[in-house]
């Protein structure tokens, strides 16, 4: 592989990886009874709707199909990614539960 093969290799990679975190998020929102769009948008209101996200919907499940997804692991994951401001609207959220 040449450098600019690599590059794309690691761009894809990445891509991947947070079209999973989105899913976590989004699946993580549905097992909660919350809506994932308005939540990404009170976390980030200037940005313009995230496609990504709107994809990853369709991959979602009804909250009875779904596996648990601890509050920890989307802290996590989110923070992982840089999504400090969403991770804090996620985080105001389980305070709510608690």
């Amino acid at each position: 592989m040449d450098k600019k093969q690599i590059e794309e290799k690691i761009i894809e990679n990445y891509q991947n990886d947070e079209k999973m975190m989105i899913l976590i998020f989004a699946q993580w929102c549905i097992n909660h009874d919350l809506d994932p769009v308005a939540l990404y948008q009170s976390a980030y209101p200037n940005q313009l709707k995230n496609h990504i996200l709107e994809e990853t919907m369709e991959l979602t499940v009804p909250k009875n199909e779904a596996e648990e997804i601890s509050d920890e692991t989307v802290l996590y994951v989110l923070q992982l990614f840089g999504n400090d401001d969403l991770a804090f609207v996620v985080q105001n959220e389980i305070e709510k539960r608690l």
